[in-house]
């Protein structure tokens, strides 16, 4: 088994890396404190082509694979969690479902400015009553001549009050007997009547990557703003989500990364009773722990992008479950490493002059969106007990 990086996946890694260090980093903790929008990193993401990473050429994108989306999301969390899933959003919940759902119309007109960067999009799943059970979901699309009409609310949609664009899933039918739905997806410009948002969220961590609840009330699109088939949303976002996981994954990577590189400096820096911590055994061991587990989690990563890879040419290949191992491992040991960096901090740790407490604040909301760490146990002890 080969696990060498290609030539390209290494020029994209290390671009990536350059572009962290001298752009994102310097400006992670400002950015943080006073909740900022990082507009010019997010237009110089869109010229690097980090917006639209696997998207073919012929649409805008930069047309690599998978792997290289990891590599890259990880560089970009590493030095600012909220750059990274901005970029995570419009990569894997926005522009992977056009290509894999999108018509060609959508694709040319949509798809191909958003990979480019000159526009942004959002995914509209999560409901204020309605996460990870679908079937409990309100928002409703009327068939009407011509169209549709939809109503109801989304809510932590991330990039929602810059996105230009939203994938937004409502239900379309319902059987009178069983209350089983169907739903479908639907492709949005901010801007059309009825579509409205509400002031962006505040939130413990990530708080440069703005959220906002979305609203539409008799909200009327034309037909060919479905993606996909109608009645086949479930299908469109759960294909969705398996990409999207592989993003936070990365996104995950990145928090702990950053938080181990910290800690490994501090160690060598500090001093108690006469020598650096670092020749401590206590402080050795929690470091030796937490990148094992990064590395771990790391390989779970690549394994899922690299299968995401393969399926794009044979259709026969799943990720699911690796998708579902991969974020889950990768989101619980994120929490983990910030936690024992914090540790190895003492103190400064706690202090907002450290980073370590940002990794540890942005590393806890990669176990709840994309599915919380409970439904990727789920996922994952369903695939192994079907056989």
């Amino acid at each position: 088994m080969d696990f060498e990086l290609t030539e390209t996946q290494r020029m994209i890694r290390d671009t990536a890396r350059d572009f962290a260090a001298k752009e994102v980093a310097p400006k992670a903790a400002e950015l943080d404190k006073n909740e900022r929008w990082p507009a010019e990193l997010v237009a110089k993401m869109g010229e690097l082509g980090f917006l639209g990473i696997a998207v073919p050429e012929e649409y805008g994108g930069a047309g690599l694979d998978h792997v290289s989306y990891a590599l890259a999301m990880e560089e970009i969390s590493a030095a600012c969690a909220s750059t990274g899933v901005i970029m995570s959003v419009n990569n894997s919940l926005f522009c992977d479902p056009l290509v894999k759902f999108g018509s060609e119309k959508q694709k040319k007109e949509i798809l191909t400015p958003v990979a480019r960067g000159e526009k942004l999009g959002c995914f509209g799943l999560t409901e204020p009553m309605s996460g990870s059970d679908a079937q409990t979901m309100a928002t409703v699309a009327k068939k009407v001549d011509g169209g549709w009409v939809i109503d109801g609310a989304k809510n932590w949609i991330t990039n929602g009050p810059h996105a230009d664009y939203i994938i937004l899933f409502a239900i379309t039918e319902k059987d009178p007997t069983t209350g089983k739905v169907k739903h479908t997806a639907f492709v949005i410009p901010s801007g059309t009547a009825g579509f409205t948002k509400n002031a962006r969220d505040h939130k413990l961590g990530i708080k440069a990557a703005h959220s906002c609840t979305v609203f539409f009330e008799n909200c009327f699109v034309p037909d060919d703003a479905v993606v996909g088939k109608v009645g086949e949303g479930f299908k469109v976002a759960m294909a969705t989500l398996d990409g999207g996981r592989i993003g936070i994954a990365s996104q995950a990577l990145g928090i702990a990364k950053a938080a181990l590189e910290k800690s490994v400096q501090y160690a060598k820096e500090r001093k108690s009773f006469g020598v650096t911590i670092d020749k401590h055994q206590a402080i050795q061991f929690m470091i030796a722990d937490m990148g094992t587990e990064l590395d771990a989690a790391r390989l779970l990563t690549w394994r899922a992008a690299a299968l995401k890879d393969k399926a794009v040419t044979d259709k026969s290949v799943r990720h699911s479950m690796e998708s579902a191992q991969a974020k889950l491992y990768a989101s619980e040991m994120s929490t983990r490493v910030a936690h024992k960096a914090i540790q190895i901090h003492g103190g400064y740790g706690y202090s907002t002059e450290f980073p370590v407490e940002r990794n540890y604040r942005d590393a806890r909301i990669t176990e709840l969106y994309e599915g919380t760490s409970e439904i990727q146990r789920i996922v994952i002890a369903a695939n192994l007990l079907k056989g």
